[in-house]
C-alpha cells in the first residue's frame, strides 16, 4: 500500500536513502561492542593481555560507541528531514487533487473527513515512514548480527531465546488481523468530531446568539465520548503487545541467566563470554521489540495509508476530458435543452426536470420560486459545478462540457448564497476576481457594487483588514463585496445568486441600475426572493418544484401566472413567504 505513496518522495530520496546506510554503520559499530568487551574481561582482566590490553581495548569500546553516536545521530536527522519532506508533497499532492474535486467529490467525504486526511492520517503516514527507513532497517540488521553472534558464542544457550520467536510472531498476527478495523473505524469517529468542532467554530455567533452553548457543549462531549471509546476498543488489543513482549523477554533473560550461570560455575563457559552473550541477548530481544512496535504503528498507520490513498485516487467527476483546449467563450448567451439533474444521478429522483429556455446575450432575467425549487441547482449547471443526468446545457453556443473548465469558469461569475470572504485586506478579497487588476479597476468595481462608499469609510480603507471570514463587517456589506469581486472578472455571465438579501431596497435598486446601464453586455441572472429586485428584469423564470412555470416579462407574468401573482400579493401585504 505504501508503494502507491512512495513518489512523493521527490527530492527527499537522497535522505531518505541516506538514513538506512547511517544505521547500518550504526548497527556494525554496536555488534562489536560486545565482542570487545569480552575480549577485556577473558583475556586483558583474567587472561595474558594485562592494564595495557584493557586500556587499549577500553578506548576503542569508546571510540566505536561515540562513533556509533554520531551514526545515530545522523540517522535521525535524515530520517527527520526524509519523513517530514515526504509529509509535505503528500499533503500538498493531496490538497492539489482536492481542488480539482468537483461539488460532488466534496460531498462524498465531507469537508470534515477531509481535513482529517490532510492532518490526522499524514502524520501517521509520517511517522510511520521515519520509522520505516530508520528502525525497519536497524532492527532485522541488528536481529540477524546478534543472533549469528550469540550463536557462534554458544549455540546451545541460543535456544533459549528461539522459542520465544513463535510466541511472539502468533501475537503479532493476532493484533494485526484484528486491530486494523478498529483503527479505521476510529478515524472515522475523528470525522465526525472535527466535522463537530468545525460547525461550532463557524456558527459561533449563531451559537451565542441563541444561548446554545450547553447544548452544544453536550453534543461535542457525545462526539469525543465516541472517538475515546472507538480508541479504546482499538487500543485494547494494541496494547497486549508490550506486556507479552516483556514477559517473554524477561522470562528468556532468567533462562538465560540460570543455564549460564551453572555453565560458568562448572567453567565450560567465560564470564567475558557470558557478558558479552547477555549483551547480544539483550540485543536480539530489544530487535524484536521494535519489530513489534514497526508492527504496530503499521496496523495504526494503515487506515490512514488507505484514506490517504483513497482521496489521491479519487476521480473528479468533472475533468477536461474530450474537451477542446482552443474552444474560447465569446458571449453570454445560454440553452437549456430538455435538462434533468439528480444530485444522485438517479432518474427516479431528479430536482429539475426537463428544463427548456433560452437566454440572449446581455439579457437580465429573475429567478425567483418556494424554498426546494431548486433555483441555486439552476444556476450551479452553468458553470458546470455539476454534470447534467440528461439534456445539454449550452453557453456562448457551444455545450459546457466542451469548454476547458478554467476557460468556462473565468467567464461566469457566481455569486453564491453564502457570502464568503477571506482572511486578509479588502483589496485582497477583491483581487480574488482579478489578482492583476489596478487600483482604479477595483474601485470601479467596488463603486459598481455600491461597496466604495463603506470601504473609504474606514480609517485604512482598501487596506482594511476584514478578518477570519469577513467578521469586520456586515453581512450587507459582505454581499457588496463579493458583487465586486465578481465583477473584476469581467464576466459573459454573471449570477447573482440571493446576493442582495442583505442590502435595503435603495442599495439593491441601485446596483441593478448599474447592471442594467454599465454591463447591458453581461448576461445576467438573478436569484432573488422579492419580487422589487427583479420585477425590472428583461424576463423572469419562475420554478416550482424542480420545473419551470412561468419565463416572461413581470408584466405578463403578473396577468397569467399563479404563481407569480401568489407571490407578488404575499409581498405587497407584507406577508413573509418561504423561499
Amino acid at each position: 500500500m505504501i508503494k502507491k505513496l512512495v513518489p512523493f518522495l521527490g527530492e527527499y530520496k537522497k535522505a531518505t536513502i541516506l538514513t538506512p546506510i547511517m544505521v547500518v554503520f550504526e548497527v556494525v559499530l554496536e555488534l562489536m561492542i560486545p565482542l570487545l568487551m569480552a575480549r577485556i574481561v577473558d583475556y586483558g582482566i583474567q587472561g595474558e593481555g594485562g592494564m595495557s590490553y584493557t586500556i587499549r581495548m577500553g578506548l576503542l569500546m569508546i571510540l566505536m560507541a561515540i562513533v556509533a553516536l554520531i551514526f545515530g545521530a545522523l540517522s535521525g536527522k535524515f530520517a527527520a528531514e526524509a519523513g517530514m519532506g515526504f509529509a509535505k508533497n503528500i499533503r500538498s499532492g493531496l490538497f492539489e487533487k482536492i481542488q480539482g474535486y468537483s461539488f460532488a467529490n466534496v460531498d462524498k467525504f465531507t469537508t470534515a473527513s477531509l481535513v482529517t486526511r490532510l492532518t490526522t492520517d499524514v502524520t501517521n503516514t509520517q511517522n510511520a515512514f521515519m520509522m520505516i527507513i530508520r528502525m525497519a532497517i536497524r532492527a532485522p540488521i541488528m536481529l540477524i548480527g546478534a543472533t549469528i553472534m550469540a550463536v557462534s558464542i554458544n549455540a546451545q544457550l541460543s535456544l533459549i531465546f528461539l522459542i520465544s520467536i513463535p510466541v511472539l510472531s502468533l501475537t503479532l498476527f493476532f493484533i494485526g488481523k484484528n486491530a486494523h478495523p478498529r483503527f479505521l473505524a476510529m478515524l472515522e469517529k475523528y470525522d465526525g468530531l472535527n466535522e463537530k468542532v468545525q460547525d461550532f467554530i463557524v456558527n459561533i455567533r449563531v451559537v451565542k446568539a441563541f444561548v446554545r452553548e450547553d447544548h452544544e457543549e453536550s453534543r461535542f462531549i457525545e462526539n469525543a465520548k465516541q472517538v475515546r471509546d472507538a480508541q479504546l476498543n482499538a487500543e485494547k488489543l494494541v496494547i497486549l503487545n508490550m506486556p507479552i513482549m516483556q514477559l517473554t523477554i524477561y522470562t528468556s533473560v532468567v533462562a538465560i541467566l540460570w543455564f549460564g550461570g551453572n555453565m560458568v560455575i562448572d567453567g565450560t563457559f567465560n564470564i567475558g563470554q557470558m557478558s558479552s552473550f547477555i549483551m547480544y541477548i539483550m540485543q536480539v530481544l530489544i530487535s524484536l521489540m521494535m519489530i513489534s512496535m514497526i508492527f504496530i504503528m503499521m496496523i495504526i498507520s494503515r487506515a490512514s495509508f488507505s484514506r490517504i490513498i483513497e482521496g489521491l485516487e479519487e476521480k473528479p467527476t468533472l475533468d477536461d476530458e474530450g474537451t477542446d483546449p482552443n474552444l474560447q467563450l465569446n458571449d453570454g448567451t445560454i440553452e437549456f435543452k430538455n435538462v434533468s439533474f439528480s444530485y444522485t444521478n438517479d432518474p427516479e429522483n431528479v430536482v429539475l426536470n426537463q428544463i427548456d429556455l433560452s437566454i440572449k446575450s446581455g439579457e437580465t432575467i429573475g429567478i425567483i420560486g418556494g424554498t426546494g425549487s431548486s433555483k441555486t441547482t439552476l444556476v450551479q449547471l452553468i458553470p458546470r459545478l455539476y454534470d447534467i443526468l440528461s439534456g445539454e446545457v449550452v453557453v456562448g453556443g457551444h455545450n459546457v462540457k466542451d469548454y476547458r473548465l478554467n476557460v468556462l469558469r473565468d467567464n461566469v461569475a457566481m455569486v453564491l448564497q453564502n457570502n464568503v470572504l477571506f482572511s486578509g485586506t479588502i483589496k485582497d478579497n477583491l483581487k480574488w476576481g482579478n489578482e492583476h487588476a489596478t487600483d482604479e479597476e477595483v474601485k470601479a468595481a467596488a463603486k459598481a457594487a455600491q461597496a466604495h462608499d463603506f470601504i473609504t469609510s474606514f480609517p485604512n480603507g482598501y487596506d482594511t483588514d476584514l478578518g477570519q471570514g469577513g467578521v469586520n463587517v456586515s453581512g450587507g456589506q459582505k454581499q457588496r463585496l463579493t458583487i465586486a469581486r465578481a465583477l473584476l472578472k469581467n464576466p459573459k455571465v454573471m449570477i447573482l445568486d440571493d446576493s442582495t438579501s442583505a442590502v435595503d431596497t435603495a442599495t439593491d435598486a441601485k446596483i441593478r441600475t448599474v447592471f442594467k446601464d454599465s454591463f447591458d453586455d453581461v448576461t445576467t441572472l438573478i436569484i432573488a426572493q422579492r419580487v422589487s429586485s427583479i420585477s425590472d428584469a428583461d424576463r423572469i423564470i419562475v420554478l416550482d418544484d424542480g420545473e419551470i412555470k412561468g419565463f416572461d416579462t413581470h408584466e405578463n407574468l403578473m396577468r397569467s401566472n399563479e404563481i407569480y401573482q401568489e407571490i407578488y400579493e404575499s409581498q405587497s401585504k407584507g406577508v413573509s413567504i418561504d423561499g
